[in-house]
This record gives C-alpha cells, structure tokens and sequence, in this order.
C-alpha cells in the first residue's frame, strides 16, 4: 500500500515536471527573452495605460457629484434631506443591472468598440448633467450614467486578465487602479478651477461637468484607435502586436493556466461559475473594500467642509494628497504581491492600515490629525481595490468563470457603492459621523475574515492536490494538473 501511495506521488509529480518543461520549451521556441520583455512593455505602454486612462476619466465623471455639491449644487437644485444620498445612490441600480451581459458583450463585439463607444455615451451624457435644471432631472441622468458605465470596469479588469500571467497581473491591477487615483486626486483641484467660471449664464457647477464631459469624449475617441482586442482574436488593433508576437503571449498564458480560448457562450456554462462559493467570497471582500473607497468618494471633500472646518477651496484641494499618498503605497503592495506571489496577506494588510486610520479621522480631538487618518484610510481602501482583483484573477481557471467572477467582483463593489452613499448621512454630521465610520469599521473586519476563511481552504485544497487526491478548478476547460491556488 505505502508502494501504491509513493507511486502516485512520483506518477503527479512527473506529470508536473513534463508539463513545466513542454510549456517552456513551447513559450521560448521562438522568442528570446530580452525580446519577450520588450513585448510586454509595448502591451504595459498600450493596453494598460489608456484603460487606466479611462478608467480615470470614468471614475472623474461618477463621483465628481461630491465637488459639484461643495461648489453650490446642493443649494442650486434644493438638494437638502436625503436628495444629495438618493442622487448618488440610483446610479448603482442601472450599475448593478448591467454589468453582467456587458462581459458576454464585449466577447462578442471585442473591447475596442464596445469600451470607446460607452465612453463616447457617458461623456456627452456628463455635457448633460451640466444642464441639469432640477433634482429630478438630475437623478435620471445619473440612473442612465449608471447602464453606460456598467461595462467599462468589468470590461477592463477582464480584458486585462487575459494579457498576463497570474504574477504578472498584480502591478497591473494596481496601474491601471493608480490612473483611477489620479482621478480621485486631481478632480478636486480641478473642481476647484473649473468652478470659477461663469461663462454663459452658468454656475461654477456646471462647467466641472460640462468640461469634464467633454474631456470624456475626446480620450473616448483616442480610445477608439488605440484599444486593443483579445490577445487570441481574429480583430486586429492598429499598429500594436504582430501574429507571431501575440502567437507567443497565447502560448505563455496557457502555460499559465491553460485558459486562453474561450468556448462557445452558453447561458449555463457563463452561471456555472457561480456554484463556486469562493467566487462569492471575492465579492464580499470586493463589496467591504469598495464600501470604503466609494464612502471616501463622495463624502471625503463634505466631511473636510462640514466636520473639519476647512473652506470650500480647501475642502477641494486636501482631498489630493490622501490619493497621491494611496497611489504610491498601492503600487508598491502591487509590486510586493507579484514579487513574493502572495495575495490574501496583502489585503489583509490593506484593512488593518484603513483600521488604524478610521478611529484617527472620526475621533482625534485635532484637526490636522484627523485630515492625517484620512491618508491611511485612503491607502487601505484603494490598495484593496487591485489586490482584491489579483487575488480573484489568480485562482480562477477558465474564461467564462473569470467573466462571471469579474462581473460578480464589480456588482458587490456596485453594492457597496450604494452602502458607501448611505453611510455618512447628512444628520450625523453634528457627531462627525460616527456612524458612518462603524460601518467602515465593521466592513474591514469582514474582508479580513472572509480573506482567513479562503486562505485556509486554499492551504487545505493544495496539499490533497499535492498528495494527488483532488482536482483544483477541473471543472473548467483544458483542466491543469499543476494548477495551484495563490494565497
């Protein structure tokens, strides 16, 4: 019996070092190294940096609300009571609504037209909430931004995945997240430029989005020329990969993971991924991180206005340095989780800093140091967000799951947007809104034990996988034997 036990050790184990070695000898036959980087820079330079533009620009033009609230929205529209909340909120319903065909469509219609076109559409949308005459009209614009931006985040995180190696995709999760920062960093210092303007009639308002709605249009249509398509795709994108080049990126994500083609669609074969309950699990900690950053988004410039006392241009400018400080820190844990190819530390990592920095802005008697407590909480919760899509990207196999996990990551942080415009309501101002910061409490201790309970059954499932008693994602097509979950 104990001859049959190490006869099955050495058969997977065999079985394992023929893989690696076939795999290999297939990704180098034709590509040096020195040239396989230099492809991969040209991919990091093409496809990362515009979606991560984009991305910018989209997250710009969802929660730039908050600087039109603090410039005199609020006022202009008699936004008082729960309006200013409901107007924010809606956009997710449509959000939520959407994202899940948006992933089977952009396989079908290919990233290029499908992201350039709902960017066009969102931008002239955003021209319109510049005209917005009172608080109904405005809701209806943001429950219509809602649909038109619904695929893009998805669209992205998903096209991305299918361009790297799993321990290649962390820094660029966290790239292609730092653009969004960006976003997050410059729209209030722009806010604050473009508010000065009163140029037709209009208010200061107006003209961010109405600017900002023209900027979307103009990158949608950069983006129509210079987005790329699958790398094992039939369409071709202007001026990037030749055949052979992305021939090889092919050969090297399957070596990876064996999942490039994806199979023909089917409604079951799509849902199927979700009997996975650990797909679920990414959702959680994706709806408990997102409640953070979107509660940051909208509410960070009204609780330095309202509860720290800082002036309305203040107000506008200090929201920079948290996200310029998070952009630096989650690029570096981004760099630190592909290097030592770790994934459920970091996050865990990410919500005891935000943990530290939560009580430090709700409770310090001073000022100054709770404007400070708003960096860690902001480099806990943004760090999360690329962290939290690696940790998913990596121990998903096959493409449609990897499209139903996409869209279930981004449709809890949907949710978790609606719990981010709820948690700092207007009445617990006077209390400095404290309730709103139990919430963002509660939710870091959630990821943190979702992220223990998903590590622990990686751990268990690796070793009956080494000992060759279980199957790891077989399930899906052109099963692995060297697969293994990252935790």
């Amino acid at each position: 019996m104990d001859r049959d036990a190490e006869k099955a050790d050495y058969d997977v184990a065999q079985v394992e070092r023929e893989k690696a070695a076939s795999s290999n000898a297939a990704i180098d036959d034709d590509v040096s190294e020195e040239e396989g980087k230099k492809i991969i820079w040209r991919i990091d330079r093409r496809l990362v940096v515009l979606v991560g533009i984009l991305y910018c620009i989209s997250l710009m033009d969802r929660t730039n609300l908050s600087t039109a609230a603090v410039a005199g929205m609020l006022d202009e529209l008699q936004l008082g009571g729960n309006r200013y909340s409901v107007a924010t909120l809606v956009f997710f319903i449509t959000y939520i609504i959407f994202q899940p065909p948006s992933t089977v469509v952009i396989r079908k219609v290919g990233p290029r037209l499908f992201l350039s076109t709902i960017t066009l559409l969102w931008g002239v949308l955003m021209i319109g909430f510049g005209f917005s005459p009172s608080f109904e009209v405005l809701t209806a614009l943001r429950i219509i931004l809602g649909a038109l931006e619904a695929g893009y985040f998805p669209g992205c995180v998903y096209l991305l995945s299918t361009w790297y190696t799993r321990y290649e995709v962390g820094r660029r999760y966290s790239v292609f997240y730092l653009l969004g920062c960006v976003a997050s960093a410059c729209s209030g210092i722009l806010a604050f430029g473009l508010m000065q303007i009163t140029a037709a009639g209009l208010s200061g308002w107006r003209w961010i989005f109405i600017v900002e709605g023209i900027i979307t249009c103009c990158l949608a249509s950069l983006g129509y020329w210079l987005l790329v398509d699958f790398p094992e795709s039939d369409r071709k994108s202007w001026r990037f990969l030749t055949d052979r080049e992305r021939a090889w990126i092919v050969r090297r994500v399957n070596a990876d993971r064996g999942d490039v083609v994806a199979p023909k669609f089917k409604l079951t074969l799509f849902l199927k991924g979700g009997m996975d309950w650990r797909v679920w699990g990414y959702a959680l900690i994706s709806f408990c991180s997102n409640t953070l950053t979107y509660s940051l988004a909208y509410f960070l410039p009204l609780i330095l206005f309202t509860n720290l006392g800082f002036s309305r241009g203040a107000s506008q400018c200090l929201v920079a340095p948290p996200y310029a400080f998070a952009g630096i820190y989650m690029y570096f844990v981004g760099w630190a989780g592909d290097r030592y190819k770790m994934r459920g530390p970091i996050i865990i990592l990410n919500m005891v800093i935000a943990l530290i920095g939560l009580p430090i802005l709700g409770w310090h008697p001073n000022n100054g140091v709770r404007y400070f407590g708003a960096f860690f909480v902001t480099a806990g919760a943004t760090g999360n967000i690329p962290a939290s899509l690696a940790y998913q990207a990596n121990n998903i196999r096959g493409q449609w799951k990897r499209a139903f996990a996409s869209a279930s990551w981004v449709g809890f942080a949907s949710i978790g947007g609606i719990a981010g415009s709820l948690v700092f309501r207007s009445q617990d101002a006077a209390t400095g809104y404290r309730p709103g910061l139990y919430a963002c409490i509660t939710a870091c201790l959630v990821a943190i034990l979702t992220v223990c309970v998903l590590d622990l059954s990686y751990y268990l499932d690796n070793k009956k996988a080494d000992r060759g008693e279980k199957q790891l994602e077989a399930a899906d097509e052109e099963y692995q034997a060297d697969f293994r979950y990252t935790y």
